[in-house]
Formats: structure tokens, sequence, C-alpha cells
């Protein structure tokens, strides 16, 4: 898109910035501020001191939407932008651009995959700034404003080249969120097993990116339900119970009327409790009557539930919980399914285990070569009952004579800090 009007786009630094500007984009990296528009008008001081305090340092407003600087140099900042319009721009959407050229999503780039620890810092940026963009979403969802899926692509386009450069990472770090932020960071983690599983079942890329946005938006119908029965510490009365379920229709009419919401995403809101012998919600389907992408939004939205920690229950650990789900026949779709746990792996990033030599280890990745043969940091003798020196061990190498046996409860063993081992 070329900018007819460059006159009313100005360069400003950020600290000439006043309340009463509309801002038209943010330049730097999307994970560097915490905003989860693209484009508003500044009119709080509140958000005012956020811009303020973050790692922005220039930013483009129209002026011919709000407030102008009295004191900008015309000349210089008009030749800054005129230079960023001449000049053809590949989108990737961390960066602050006006010319916009689509990506070849026949041909993508390849990423390089790296280990999970490189990705761990980086991903754990990723998180949060996610946390404050899907709080601000929810939170205008809350006071009657409209979802623009537009302004939270940045957001699944970073998580998704997150999951190209390593597809554990994030999603174990996410699973570490509280029990208070729990309804927030959930959607977080679903859109990044959403894509995840897209990848893994060989989805085009347009369908991963629809696949994350979908599974970020999925629950937006929790903004329609009180949040003390949300957040609620006991069980559920049946009267609230009844009140939760009706999410996924709350949901469903929330993005009919927002824009830019794809027909996946409103698919995946409505049909995403639904279960594969009909006894899910709200319509009861069955079978093919549900689409491939509600089958893959019911896998991801319940292995998240399960292995988090909730006001009412402490999550199950990974590798348990896969157990579990594969016992439940009649609820997930079996392609799904299986196509889910390669994605996440067997013995997914945090899972303890067993290894043949009698020490227990902490799954830290996955090897590319075999999902039975994870990375390993072992940290515990089962012969002696004590702590030894940690060492990491790729059970997939030639020379590795050990294996796992069997998946470990780190409450059967009294080890507390399962999550500070592999994520040191």
């Amino acid at each position: 898109m070329r900018i007819n009007n460059i006159t009313m786009l100005k360069i400003i630094s950020t600290q000439q910035v006043r309340l009463g500007m509309f801002i038209h984009a943010l330049k730097g990296a999307w994970i560097d501020h915490p905003f989860w528009r693209k484009s508003f008008v500044l009119t709080d001081t509140e958000t005012l001191s956020l811009l303020l305090a973050s790692n922005i340092k220039e930013l483009i407003i129209d002026t011919s939407k709000g407030l102008d600087v009295e004191d900008l140099s015309t000349s210089e900042h008009t030749d800054k932008l005129k230079a960023i319009v001449d000049s053809p721009i590949t989108v990737r959407s961390q960066d602050v651009t006006v010319v916009r050229v689509a990506p070849n999503l026949e041909n993508p780039p390849k990423i390089a995959r790296i280990a999970a620890s490189e990705e761990r810092d980086r991903a754990s940026k990723i998180l949060l700034a996610s946390k404050a963009a899907v709080t601000s979403m929810f939170d205008e969802v809350r006071m009657g404003k409209a979802v623009d899926a537009n302004n939270v692509l940045p957001l699944v386009n970073e998580i998704t080249s997150s999951i190209s450069r390593n597809e554990s990472a994030l999603i174990s770090l996410v699973r570490l969120k509280n029990r208070d932020e729990y309804t927030y960071m959930h959607s977080v983690a679903v859109c990044a097993l959403m894509i995840s599983l897209a990848k893994e079942l060989g989805l085009n890329e347009e369908e991963v990116r629809l696949s994350g946005m979908a599974g970020l938006l999925h629950d937006i119908g929790k903004m329609a339900v009180n949040p003390d029965i949300l957040n609620k510490p006991g069980a559920l009365t049946d009267s609230e119970f009844d009140l939760v379920r009706m999410h996924p229709e709350k949901g469903y009419e929330i993005l009919k009327q927002g824009k830019n919401i794809s027909e996946m995403a409103l698919d995946v809101c409505l049909h995403h409790h639904e279960k594969i012998d009909g006894s899910g919600y709200p319509k009861k389907l069955q079978g093919n009557q549900i689409s491939l992408y509600a089958k893959m939004g019911a896998v991801c939205d319940v292995y998240d539930a399960i292995t988090s920690n909730r006001p009412y229950k402490a999550g199950w650990e990974p590798a348990l919980s896969l157990h579990r789900m594969a016992q439940w026949s009649n609820h997930f779709d079996d392609v799904v399914f299986k196509a889910f746990v390669k994605s996440v792996g067997i013995y997914p990033i945090g899972a303890m285990v067993q290894l043949k030599s009698g020490r227990l280890g902490v799954v830290i990745d996955q090897s590319p070569q075999s999902l039975l043969m994870p990375i390993v940091r072992v940290f515990f003798s089962t012969r002696t009952k004590t702590r030894i020196a940690m060492e990491d061990i790729d059970l997939s190498k030639p020379h590795c004579d050990d294996k796992i046996i069997k998946n470990e409860d780190p409450r059967t063993w009294g080890i507390e800090n399962v999550n500070e081992i592999w994520s040191q």
C-alpha cells in the first residue's frame, strides 16, 4: 500500500509525543512495546506513560487524525518517511512499515531449528509482550469494543517464528503461567499449540497463521462471564457451570461483530468444546460434523487446561497428560491427536522420566532424530535417593546406551523444583 498523503505522516521521537496524537505506527520490534494495537489515538496519561517507559525510540503519527508536534521539522522527517515509502519492504509483522509487500506463502523462507535453550530468552520476551497484548484486547472486549484480528497479527507471527526456530521452547514456557493469569495466557498457549499442530499436519502457511489466530481468539467468549466465576477456587455450582458453558456462543457473537475475523476463527470459537462422540457442546456435533480446525482446537484447549495450574487444581505433568488424553477415545479425532502428540513430543519439555540407569531426568528438548529419545537433564539417583550432579544427555546419540523406561510423577519422589531444573 502506498501512502498518498505523505505529508500527513511524520516520524517523531517518542519524547515528542503528547495526548491527542494519532499513533499511526510504532517503530521497532513488536516485543519492545506493551501495545497490541498497531494504530490508535493517544487519549490517556497511563498509555502515554507506558509509551515513554518502553524501548520504542521513534514512532509515526498521522496529523490528519490527531495533533501535530509544533516544533517538528517537517522537511527533515518527511524526507525520512519518503525514503521508507519509496523502498520496497518485505514485511515482518514486528517491523513498523509503510509499504507492505505480501510474503511468498508458497515458498516461505526456511528458518533453521535451534536448541530450546537458545530460543528460551526470545520466547520469554514474546510471552511477556503477549500477556500485555491479550490482556489489553480482552479488557477492551469487556468494555464492548469490537475485535480487529489484524491488530493481533504481530503476536501470531512472532509466536509462529518462535515455533519455527524451536517447536517446544515457547510452548513449554507458557505452561508455567500462574493461576491468576490463566484466562489470558491460556489463549496464547492455545495459539502456539495450534500453530505447532498445523505445521505437523502439513497445512500451508496461510492456514498455519489462521490456526494461530483461531487459537488466540477461541476463548474470547469468557470475557462475557463473571471473572469471579472464572477464577473461583472451588467447584462450580450447576448454574455457574451453565454460564461458563455459554462462552463458545458468546464468543462467536463477539467475533461476528469484529473486523477481519476468519471463518476458521469463528468455527474454532464456537466448536472447540465439541467431542467426536457427540457429547460436547454447544451443538453436540459428532465425527465429521466437526471441522478439522475445531478438532485441532479441542485437543490444544484440553492439553493446556490440564497441564496448567488453575485456581482449583494443580496442573498435571505433561507426559502423563498425553497418556490420559489418549485414553479418552471418544473425545478427540484420532488423526489429529496423533499429530498433536508428534508436535509436542511423546515426552514434552518438562516431563520427568526414569532412565534405565536408575537416574531421574527432566526433558529439556526434543531430538530431531526420534520422539522416543529426547534430550534429558538427569539430576537424581533412584538407587541412593539423593540428588546428583546435573548432566544433559541426548538419548538419540549413537554412543548413548541409556533410555527412558517410564514417566515419573515428581510428587512421588518429593521433587518440587522440576520447572527450575529444565528452564535454567
